[in-house]
């Protein structure tokens, strides 16, 4: 079970970071992990000896281009919720997202994985219950049913069509190919009414372009 915090107070100060391109995890999102770098690993290991945090974020360049690239403003502490080790030393995880938070700096480390000082006070709303849908459910069934069947991709539509509206947003917010940008300026909505216009928009604009509009 996972720990329902009430206040931005009551999370930490400092994070471990995962930098993640094209990914990102919204406040009461879930996000499975497939975990097999070696600093990943130990990263995982330190958060499971404490309280289990892990600020995901995404980098804003290219570890191609830099070996330590820069990373964007806002990220989302995820908590760790599911875990499992393969015989392959991978750890299958998956974390609950908690709060958004603004990356303020990092922290000096001898560890191989970077860590970030975290405010969470300008997202306090994430903490509160979800909300009742007030976003045209109708108008994002009929954008993410084109935006699939341009991608010659399925979904489970029973699924889709009997989720909660917050949960069926960050759901598809977060699994979508959309570019890494697209995904921050889902993270980075206000509330859940400005990310499933901003999704909405995103479904209809890649509908009518097609998957190379991603290229």
């Amino acid at each position: 079970m996972v720990r329902h915090y009430h206040s931005y107070s009551d999370l930490p100060k400092s994070l471990p970071l995962f930098p993640l391109s094209g990914v990102v995890l919204l406040p009461r999102g879930q996000l499975p992990l497939n975990v097999f770098e070696p600093r990943y690993l130990e990263m995982v290991d330190y958060a499971l000896s404490g309280d289990r945090l892990i600020g995901m974020i995404q980098p804003a360049e290219s570890e191609d281009k830099v070996p330590v690239p820069r990373l964007t403003h806002v990220g989302c502490a995820g908590k760790i919720f599911s875990f499992r080790e393969t015989e392959d030393n991978r750890y299958l995880i998956t974390l609950a997202g908690i709060c958004r938070f603004r990356l303020t700096g990092e922290m000096q480390s001898t560890t191989p994985w970077r860590a970030g000082f975290c405010d969470f006070s300008g997202f306090a709303s994430d903490l509160g219950q979800p909300g009742e849908d007030t976003f045209p459910r109708d108008r994002l069934l009929k954008a993410l049913k084109n935006y699939l069947t341009s991608r010659d991709m399925q979904a489970d539509w029973s699924s889709v069509m009997t989720a909660p509206g917050e949960a069926l947003i960050n759901a598809l917010a977060m699994m979508c190919p959309f570019d890494p940008a697209e995904k921050q300026a889902l993270l980075e909505a206000e509330s859940v009414q400005d990310r499933a216009s901003t999704l909405i928009a995103l479904l209809e604009i890649g509908g009518e372009a097609g998957p190379t509009s991603l290229n």
